[in-house]
């Protein structure tokens, strides 16, 4: 079952452990992308808490024997995350960044939750047993979809700001800046409504992908002491994975019905 899954798998449990070695090495969690308030106690204890169990979890993934519960612990420690940006969108609704934001972990969630469907080998009694096989891959594959739109409007919305990050080599930046962003809209509403969901999940994740290792990487080599471009490579990594997961197991309406 797990060799179906490669490489994205893989991908994804480089992303975790990633992630994890960082807020060890930090003691916090992801700059800029974390939902955990300053004021919460005990907060650079369960920062360390989180990289222990992302370090761990996404070593457990890279084996057979221990692939399964590793899911399971990372499956609802996703959907915490997400949950905990949800309050900003009751503070500040009408900003794009929120919901860039929340866009971003649920896109990872939704990897999360194809991997859970498909490799936690829950017994059929299992409360959560709603969450997997195809069914449980068809709720990820759309919450993949709906979580794109924000992502896509961000780049129109903050286009100076997505367009300083195109590399300074390629031409007309602020027109890859809107081209992307309206590439990411039209991959969602592809996967959502099942207009060739395959090509366009796919072409999600090569964008993320090609996002990953043009922008990010430079920055590291400029910078490879600084803890930003790593935090962010690691980011885009982790989410660029999770939709590779998501297009390796895209499904549509009818054959999820059928």
């Amino acid at each position: 079952m797990t060799r179906s899954q490669q490489p994205a798998l893989t991908l994804f449990a480089i992303g975790m452990i990633g992630l994890g070695i960082l807020a060890l090495i930090y003691g916090d969690f992801a700059m800029v992308w974390q939902p955990v308030a300053p004021w919460i106690p005990g907060r650079t204890a369960l920062a360390y808490a989180s990289g222990v169990l992302m370090l761990l979890g996404g070593i457990g993934l890279l084996f057979n024997a221990t692939v399964a519960w590793s899911i399971r612990v990372l499956f609802p420690y996703l959907i915490i995350w997400a949950l905990l940006k949800v309050p900003a969108l009751f503070v500040a609704p009408g900003m794009e960044a929120v919901w860039l934001g929340l866009g971003e972990l649920t896109v990872l969630l939704s990897g999360g939750w194809v991997l859970f469907a498909r490799l936690s080998a829950l017994p059929e009694d299992s409360p959560f047993a709603f969450a997997t096989g195809e069914r449980g891959v068809r709720i990820a594959q759309i919450l993949f979809a709906v979580s794109l739109i924000p992502i896509g409007l961000s780049h129109i919305v903050y286009v100076k700001a997505t367009a300083d990050l195109v590399p300074a080599w390629l031409p007309f930046r602020t027109g890859w800046a809107y081209l992307t962003g309206a590439g990411h809209i039209a991959a969602g509403l592809g996967v959502l409504f099942s207009v060739l969901p395959r090509v366009a999940a796919c072409a999600e994740a090569g964008m993320l992908s090609v996002f990953t290792l043009l922008v990010w990487i430079p920055a590291i080599l400029s910078a490879p002491r600084t803890r930003l471009p790593w935090t962010a490579f690691f980011i885009s990594w982790a989410i660029a994975s999770a939709a590779w997961a998501v297009a390796q197991n895209v499904t549509s309406k009818r054959r999820v019905t059928t």
